[in-house]
């Protein structure tokens, strides 16, 4: 199916690995021209080096988005060397991270980034005839049950769905699509859940148990469904919150 992405300028944040590498080389063979950027020098510039080889148009810079100068400064980048930004993906986060420092780490790592990326970037999305933006969240906003328990991440995950339903409907007049792609559980090279799987099988098992579809996410699920409302196939999509979990969630999704 065509998505009617071709020629479209994308910028992704943590790009490097794992699902946003996934939503990059989705994008690129829709037909986008990319601005990656992440915090690792050496794995964006081979991630980069690979979509070029696969004939990708690549703008790519290491960035730490907790650093909303840097952040700010790198979309103006970006925009310059593509002619324009298209659609955004802010899928870095600061991940479930544990000790006194976890609220301000989730703060700084998922909501604040997301806020400072469309900020940024709204002109260029308001003189786009496709403008669309997709923020990575997680299942554990809207489940307080085992493993994840409370924890900030979760909390700010939720913060990040709440914001992206406000700017919706705030940005749809202006013919700009905002829209969220909630994950479940999904295992990658490098991921949270393989240290899980080598490091505490029993939880790896039991969250497998509770997957109806019988298997962990791939990032390239996550990647599909982040294509799809960002295409023309998403194009009636406003404020959507997109869970992609294999069923994990049992509650009614209204």
């Amino acid at each position: 199916m065509d998505l009617g992405l071709t020629g479209a300028k994308a910028l992704v944040t943590g790009a490097s690995r794992g699902i946003g590498r996934a939503i990059a080389a989705t994008l690129a063979a829709e037909g986008c021209a990319l601005a990656l950027c992440a915090r690792g020098e050496e794995g964006l510039a081979k991630a980069a080096a690979e979509l070029r080889g696969e004939g990708a148009t690549v703008f790519a810079e290491p960035v730490d988005v907790t650093d909303p100068a840097a952040l700010a400064a790198f979309v103006q980048r970006a925009a310059g060397a593509l002619d324009g930004l298209d659609l955004l993906v802010s899928n870095v986060s600061a991940g479930n991270v544990k000790g006194p420092e976890s609220w301000e780490a989730s703060l700084r790592g998922d909501l604040i980034p997301f806020a400072g990326l469309v900020e940024a970037a709204l002109p260029h999305l308001e003189a786009s005839d496709r403008a669309a933006v997709v923020a990575i969240g997680t299942t554990n906003a809207s489940d307080t049950a085992r493993p994840a328990g409370a924890n900030s991440y979760s909390a700010l995950k939720a913060a990040v769905v709440q914001h992206a339903s406000a700017l919706a409907h705030a940005l749809a007049p202006k013919g700009i699509r905002v829209n969220t792609v909630s994950p479940g559980p999904v295992d990658f090279p490098g991921g949270a859940w393989e240290t899980v799987r080598a490091s505490r099988p029993e939880v790896y098992e039991e969250v497998l148990a509770r997957l109806p579809i019988g298997r962990y996410g791939a990032a390239e699920d996550v990647a599909a469904a982040v294509a799809f409302l960002l295409g023309r196939t998403g194009s009636f999509c406003v404020g959507v919150n997109l869970v992609v979990d294999g069923g994990l969630l049992t509650r009614v999704q209204y």
